[in-house]
């Protein structure tokens, strides 16, 4: 069942822990591929300065100053996308909720086969372990910047799986991945002790190079 339009027009804070559970699934003509997200983080807009759109609107985040329910993709490290589900809604604002892991549910083949690197076989709990794995295992990039997941036309959609809310797993939550500035905040969310669950690595600021005189 497609999450309805409501759900997001919430704060990114209130929408992402409810994101657990959820399912986001991206049809291609290679096929279906659907992910059950364990792990997402929450950034909140003009007031985060962790969020892309801390510093106003540009056209890179333009998205996620639109209505809610949309996906905001972009591009990182020269390399790998990562998705956003867009929150609230209302002019000015911006917030969005980043998919940072999850277990694919259909469409396994076609994801390890995205990810397939060299030899060896991708392990079940690595394909969307982490939110460039995510975006890679569904093929998602930034065509789908904007994509609208709550209607059923749209290739990228987000449902309302069957480990939300019932899921017995418990709900942890902790300091936010990859950021410099507020890291601290505890808006990341994940299923305590699933697999599928990325790596906690706290920021570490690169070394400034070394001039020679």
């Amino acid at each position: 069942m497609l999450i309805p339009r409501e759900f997001f027009a919430r704060p990114s804070v209130e929408v992402a822990p409810d994101l657990l559970g959820c399912v986001l699934e991206h049809e291609t003509a290679d096929g279906l591929v659907a992910v059950e997200l364990t792990e997402v983080e929450a950034y909140a807009g003009r007031s985060d300065p962790a969020s892309h759109a801390y510093r106003g609107k540009t056209r890179r985040n333009a998205v996620m100053f639109g209505p809610p329910g949309h996906a905001y993709v972009y591009f990182t490290y020269g390399m790998h996308f990562c998705v956003n589900m867009v929150c609230l809604g209302e002019e000015g604002s911006a917030s969005a909720v980043l998919l940072r892991a999850g277990a694919i549910i259909a469409g396994e083949d076609l994801a390890r086969a995205r990810r397939a690197r060299g030899p060896g076989v991708v392990a079940s709990r690595d394909l969307a372990r982490g939110p460039a794995r995510l975006c890679q295992a569904l093929a998602i990039d930034r065509s789908l910047d904007g994509a609208d997941v709550c209607v059923a036309q749209s290739p990228l959609r987000m449902l309302s799986g069957a480990g939300n809310p019932a899921r017995s797993a418990k709900i942890l939550t902790g300091p936010r991945v990859g950021v410099s500035s507020a890291a601290e905040i505890p808006w990341r969310f994940w299923y305590e002790g699933d697999p599928t669950v990325s790596v906690y690595r706290p920021h570490v600021p690169r070394r400034p190079k070394l001039v020679t005189p």
